[in-house]
């Protein structure tokens, strides 16, 4: 992987991780910095040029490395908390809401796995029940992995976890990581999966319907379990596409085999929504959800195209491995 330029926390740049990120890129500067907050967080940047050729950013996460879920976000466990050791991917979805809610397109990532890693395991141990860990809520777990090796160092970590699940979430094939590990019960491969249509307009940079289909397969194979994650789903006029979407996803992969499925509307804050607006009026995308906020038109037709997927999905998946999110 090439990157210009990195930026390493004082902190951390005699980190293990810190010094073999660094070995696994082709990159012309190293700079120094004291917190990442000073490259990340002014507000002067441009979201969209960076985007074009990110830097990296390496840095120490403090405080509030693993929280709570909202209430719905759920795969049937009664704990859930997600966490995000990185911020920001290669893929430039348009209805991505980091655009909104951070002002640097830089990756961003948090090199002290072993924290957030301990506060899991402090989490499992205070509950009693089984509580799910949700990895990529604000990056795509495996489309780093060569250059983080997170999720490698999480699958050896939740092998010795009880009463711990880890989905990792992700639009990514890079799938040669879980291909080298046993496949644990505890650890869930979920996809992010919408019709070629959608991934045409509005998922610049990821692969294909077909690839993700062909790459939960391989997995399947190797005895894991997959969770598929319609998320979010894209409304169209026409029925028929979705319907045939489904029919095309059940046909290509494993049944037997899935672990869960969700569904989820496109939802992103208003202030977010704004935003965007400004710096992407091109984004035909955000520009027709911006106005349906103002006008208040959507949410009798999310019901009613909700409905549409459950029943489509009904027809391969029991409806208790379904879950709105």
């Amino acid at each position: 992987m090439k990157i210009k330029t990195i930026y390493v926390e004082d902190k951390i740049k005699d980190h293990k991780n810190t010094k073999q990120i660094i070995s696994r890129i082709k990159y012309e500067n190293l700079i120094y910095c004291d917190h990442y907050s000073e490259v990340f967080n002014p507000s002067n940047q441009n979201f969209r040029i960076q985007k074009q050729f990110p830097s990296l950013i390496l840095a120490k996460k403090d405080g509030n490395l693993v929280q709570k879920a909202p209430r719905d976000f759920s795969i049937g466990y009664k704990n859930n908390y997600y966490f995000s050791h990185m911020f920001n991917c290669p893929y430039d979805c348009k209805y991505c809401y980091l655009q909104g809610m951070l002002n640097s397109a830089n990756y961003l990532i948090f090199v002290n796995y072993e924290d957030f890693l301990n506060e899991i395991k402090t989490i499992t141990l205070k509950n009693k029940d089984t509580t799910c860990f949700f990895s990529g809520y604000d990056c795509d777990s495996l489309a780093l992995e060569k250059l983080t090796r997170f999720v490698e160092k999480s699958i050896n970590y939740f092998e010795k976890i009880n009463k711990g699940i880890l989905e990792i979430r992700s639009k990514s094939i890079n799938i040669e990581v879980l291909k080298k590990k046993k496949p644990l019960p505890n650890v869930i491969p979920a996809f992010s999966l919408n019709p070629q249509f959608v991934i045409n307009n509005f998922e610049d940079k990821t692969p294909s319907l077909l690839k993700r289909l062909n790459a939960i397969s391989t997995l399947q194979k190797s005895e894991w379990y997959v969770g598929l994650r319609f998320d979010p789903i894209v409304w169209n006029d026409s029925d028929e596409k979705y319907i045939s979407f489904f029919n095309k996803v059940f046909k290509n992969i494993d049944i037997s085999r899935v672990h869960s499925v969700t569904l989820g509307n496109f939802r992103m804050p208003s202030t977010y929504l704004k935003k965007i607006s400004k710096i992407m009026p091109d984004n035909y995308f955000i520009q027709y959800e911006n106005s349906k906020r103002v006008l208040n038109l959507q949410e009798e037709k999310k019901n009613e195209k909700t409905e549409l997927c459950i029943k489509q999905i009904s027809k391969f998946i029991d409806k208790s491995k379904i879950f709105l999110n």
